[in-house]
């Protein structure tokens, strides 16, 4: 089998019903075999490669706010959200206080967070947020690995460098849906 940080994820949810529906077309149709064991459906093509979809139960969509002051970033962003079905609402800011108005307004489950904003960076942003809305899971982005640490502290959840793959990413929102 392949290995899952390189296989393709796709979520699917809970109920087993639709889940072919969540699959790329040309794997519908090259699908072989396909096994439901303990929440995760394997899927063999006649390639041989393997498609893990893992179970995450959908209470209610996960509500994102995207924070980078490149709108070109937040796009990207959105676009790469929009391909998993648990995610619902997706609001953006450019600034951290921007950031800190729209939580104030209705907080998210999740935030992407720049570190490198004008007006307020991401780490005060962080802080602020983590400071009075505890349960908002917080994923600090940069290009600069060096700031992991400091986003850490400011209470992230989690740091994702930009220069990482997608799956990184997608990783580390998967993990902080699951603590939710």
């Amino acid at each position: 089998m392949t290995n899952v940080a390189d296989a393709t994820r796709t979520h699917v949810a809970e109920t087993t019903t639709n889940v072919v529906s969540f699959l790329p077309p040309e794997s519908i149709i090259s699908a072989m075999t396909a096994t439901l064991n303990f929440g995760i459906l394997i899927v063999k093509n006649d390639c041989g490669a393997h498609l893990i979809l893992e179970r995450i139960p959908m209470t209610q969509a996960v509500r994102v706010l995207v924070v980078d002051d490149q709108l070109r970033a937040r796009q990207s962003l959105k676009a790469l959200l929009a391909t998993w079905p648990i995610i619902g609402t997706i609001r953006e800011a450019a600034t951290g206080k921007e950031a800190l108005a729209l939580v104030e307004e209705s907080p998210p489950d999740l935030a992407l967070i720049d570190v490198r904003m004008p007006e307020m960076d991401g780490l005060e942003a962080t802080r602020r947020i983590k400071a009075k809305w505890p349960q908002v899971k917080i994923i600090v982005l940069s290009v600069y690995t060096e700031h992991a640490a400091g986003a850490r502290a400011a209470g992230a959840d989690a740091f994702v460098c930009k220069c990482e793959p997608p799956e990184a990413l997608l990783d580390a929102l998967e993990q902080a849906v699951k603590k939710s």
